[in-house]
């Protein structure tokens, strides 16, 4: 089986060395418009079986020309280019494994298309969206009547420093993008849209993380998907305290806007002059980072009021020698691929993974995670 890879960043990298070690896969190619960027990707994922391809990514008709003959692709695109790259793979019948999860509503319009191709579309299969969506959907059907979804998940710093208490550990473009964005949420069984920043929540994880707080942030397509089957449910992102209070001073007062401002003769949009600014207050300590993980499903189960608990709190990974939320992102993703190379998933269409990894799914993918090193715990306790 041949997998092509779009884009080599830190996650793109992730993906294409856990790749090469499944045996099920014969060939990745690793895609990226620097050359530099593909060589350190070679030297990084250190096997026979992958090689680079520079290529530009910016139009459907340069992905697709990527993806002829091609039988699965992971994209590890910017938001941008997510829909480009499912619109590519449906016309080069490609199947395609997708790191964004946002657009969600846009992407499920090419179901049709995707299936008379006869390929499918898995959005958002990384961490977050990805592995809490499946938690929460499991969970879901674990009870007789599902009450509350809660996903909570974050990728803070092992070494937190001010003045935000945090450090960048994907495109800032994308993490400001969540926090300006209004959040999807289902409330009393209806999709609802809440302000961004919402319903702040204080709450703590073991050790080394400690103390933290969260807000609703967008829930992708489980609001969409698992809306008829729970009552409430939520996205939570997690910080360290303090932070998302000073990131709502800053929408407040309009730095994290788009609309263009003319400043001594030069037109800029304040975010863009935002990130400017705030790029250096987020490199953190070191590089260590931690991603925190809790996914809360609440209900009957016979007869009685049952709460779900999946926790996860994973360090920077030393032996990979690469952060914890590339890892815990790219290896969904990975074994994604597989199954689908493998036909372990034969579905067809833009189908999250939600509805994918449940029921006799739902433990061979928790084992392959643990196996490659994502740990989850489960709980599960009675409420009073």
């Amino acid at each position: 089986m041949h997998v092509v890879v779009l884009g080599t960043g830190m996650i793109g990298t992730t993906v294409v060395s856990e790749l090469a070690k499944f045996t099920e896969i014969d060939l990745i190619t690793a895609v990226d418009v620097r050359h530099e960027s593909i060589d350190k990707c070679l030297e990084i994922s250190n096997s026979p079986k992958v090689i680079g391809k520079v290529a530009s990514l910016e139009t459907k008709e340069d992905i697709a020309d990527v993806l002829n003959g091609i039988d699965v692709v992971v994209a590890c695109l910017p938001h941008s280019l997510s829909l480009v790259a499912i619109k590519a793979a449906i016309e080069s019948k490609c199947h395609l494994v997708d790191l964004v999860g946002s657009m969600f509503k846009e992407k499920v319009e090419l179901h049709e298309a995707a299936r008379d191709a006869g390929v499918i579309i898995v959005p958002g299969c990384g961490v977050a969206p990805g592995i809490t969506n499946f938690l929460a959907a499991q969970g879901i059907e674990m009870l007789e009547e599902a009450e509350e979804a809660i996903m909570i998940c974050g990728g803070i710093p092992r070494h937190p420093v001010p003045p935000l208490w945090y450090q960048v550990v994907f495109r800032l473009e994308s993490v400001l993008g969540l926090y300006t964005k209004p959040a999807i949420a289902v409330e009393n069984g209806e999709l609802v849209e809440l302000a961004p920043l919402s319903g702040l929540e204080k709450m703590t994880f073991p050790q080394p993380v400690g103390n933290c707080e969260a807000v609703i942030t967008d829930a992708h397509s489980t609001a969409y998907i698992l809306k008829d089957r729970v009552k409430n449910l939520y996205e939570k992102t997690v910080r360290y305290p303090g932070h998302w209070g000073k990131m709502n001073v800053l929408g407040e007062l309009g730095f994290l806007d788009n609309n263009p401002v003319t400043v001594a003769g030069a037109t800029i949009t304040p975010r863009a002059f935002a990130e400017r600014i705030l790029a250096p207050k987020m490199l953190g300590a070191s590089h260590e980072d931690v991603t925190v993980l809790r996914v809360e499903v609440s209900g009957i189960k016979d007869g009685i009021s049952t709460k779900f608990t999946w926790e996860m709190v994973d360090l920077y990974d030393h032996e990979r020698k690469i952060t914890s939320m590339a890892k815990t992102t790219a290896i969904p993703a990975a074994i994604m691929a597989k199954w689908i190379a493998c036909k372990k998933v034969i579905e067809t269409g833009v189908v999250p993974i939600e509805s994918l990894i449940v029921n006799e799914r739902f433990q061979p993918f928790m084992e392959e995670l643990n196996n490659l090193g994502v740990q989850i715990d489960f709980k599960e306790e009675i409420i009073l």
